[in-house]
């Protein structure tokens, strides 16, 4: 109920920010939006990796990320730093930490956006995307499912964690981006990996979303948060609506011997899955690629949706 409150507290601020522009979830601008840039900072769940594979999905060549899809829609193509493009999300990657879910070095969304800033700025027409979340509560979650931290810790954690992006979201603001595009975490509880421990993936989730909500409510006039949580909740609650058979089980067999995703040693990651990593099953029925994780298909349906919503807003 709070999570719900929230949110309806976030649009109604939204709306009242943008009343003189136009209604809330209106497309009767001024002018339409013709992006010029999409720029890219975020976790795997906006990871495009390189030159067309490592994303973490099936990497099937096709537009497999929701990022890609929304692009696609205003005709426009977006692609990893790695490959000259201006995505400079990756995998694994936290809010604020140098040490990646994984324990790797992935470099953290805040240090993605200084990067970024250093060498350019933003144009009167760039969109800003900026999703996090994911890696922070799989950290959180495992250290209180391990017993290394309390449950209350792993709330203050997840959502000083929300704080923290919301303050990268403010922070390019600041920086002159007319158009930032957000995502928080989806509801992780709701994944494979977060079957096995329901009630700290939910509440970790919970907890980081509306921190992050609250602390970006005052910013309508230039962002626009796309609730992943609401969407996915309605595709894994009622999976055939969306042309699903299985969200509960992940396609991909692509295991990691190494910490892969951050759920541990020898678990699926998807950014080594490919159509020949599917055990010959038709990874369109499934929402997940692996324990986290979704499907090109589950990707381009969301990118259908922040498209929609983008449309209605900008």
């Amino acid at each position: 109920m709070t999570g719900l409150w929230l949110r309806r507290a976030f649009m109604a601020a939204a709306c009242a920010s943008v009343a003189l522009l136009a209604a809330c979830g209106s497309s009767t601008t001024v002018s339409a939006l013709t992006p010029a840039r999409f720029i890219v900072f975020g976790d795997a769940f906006t990871d495009l990796g390189v030159a067309g594979a490592g994303k973490y999905t099936v990497n099937d060549g096709a537009v497999d990320n929701w990022v890609q899809k929304m692009a696609a829609s205003y005709g426009q193509t977006v692609a990893s730093t790695a490959d000259g493009g201006t995505a400079y999300s990756r995998g694994n990657a936290r809010v604020t930490s140098a040490v990646d879910a994984a324990g790797g070095a992935a470099p953290s969304i805040t240090a993605q956006i200084t990067n970024f800033l250093v060498a350019g700025s933003f144009g009167p027409s760039d969109v800003a995307v900026v999703s996090g979340g994911v890696s922070d509560v799989i950290v959180q979650v495992s250290a209180a499912a391990s017993g290394t931290q309390t449950s209350a810790a792993m709330l203050d954690n997840a959502g000083l964690a929300g704080r923290e992006l919301a303050a990268q979201v403010r922070r390019l603001v600041t920086a002159g981006a007319k158009y930032v595009i957000v995502t928080g975490t989806y509801d992780l509880s709701r994944t494979p990996w977060g079957a096995a421990n329901v009630t700290l993936a939910k509440q970790a989730s919970s907890k980081f979303n509306d921190e992050f909500l609250v602390s970006i409510v005052d910013l309508g006039a230039n962002v626009l948060y796309v609730d992943a949580a609401f969407y996915y909740n309605l595709v894994t609650a009622t999976p055939t609506s969306y042309a699903f058979t299985n969200a509960s089980t992940a396609v991909c067999t692509s295991v990691d011997p190494g910490p892969g995703i951050g759920t541990g040693d020898g678990k699926v990651n998807s950014s080594l899955c490919n159509p020949a990593t599917v055990g010959g099953l038709d990874y369109s029925k499934y929402v997940f690629a692996d324990g986290v994780y979704v499907t090109p298909l589950a990707h381009r349906l969301f990118g259908d949706y922040a498209y929609s919503r983008m449309k209605a807003r900008f």
